[in-house]
């Protein structure tokens, strides 16, 4: 149970600490309006890193099924929306998370289970 819950922490802090990164690194702040080239690229990089995050809570888990990786994408998408209703300024991170990012980490979990848990 307890490597189960680590297992979800371990994948969202990975979510969350390349998301970080990401805005940090390159100046762009979170709620305001990106430009057309920043979008894109933040749309691949956190798929990327959100496929990443569903793979991390499949290694640290251990088990055979993405169940916690549905808990994941929950998460991730439940605090999108929470962030949504209340912060200003542009949402198009938020709307990512819920639709893009949050279905990548279950993307993750599938990814991982069907190619190394036979």
């Amino acid at each position: 149970m307890i490597r189960k819950i680590i297992s979800i922490i371990g994948g969202y802090a990975t979510f969350v600490v390349t998301s970080l990164a990401l805005f940090k690194l390159s100046g762009q702040k979170p709620h305001a309006d990106p430009t057309l080239l920043f979008m894109i690229f933040s749309v691949i990089y956190g798929a990327i890193f959100s496929f990443t995050a569903g793979v991390v809570t499949q290694l640290i888990s251990g088990t055979k099924d993405v169940k916690l990786n549905y808990i994941l994408a929950f998460i991730i998408a439940g605090f999108a929306a929470f962030s949504m209703f209340k912060s200003d300024g542009n949402h198009w991170t938020q709307i990512l998370a819920m639709l893009v990012f949050a279905p990548a980490s279950v993307l993750g979990g599938l990814y991982f289970t069907k190619k190394y848990k036979q």
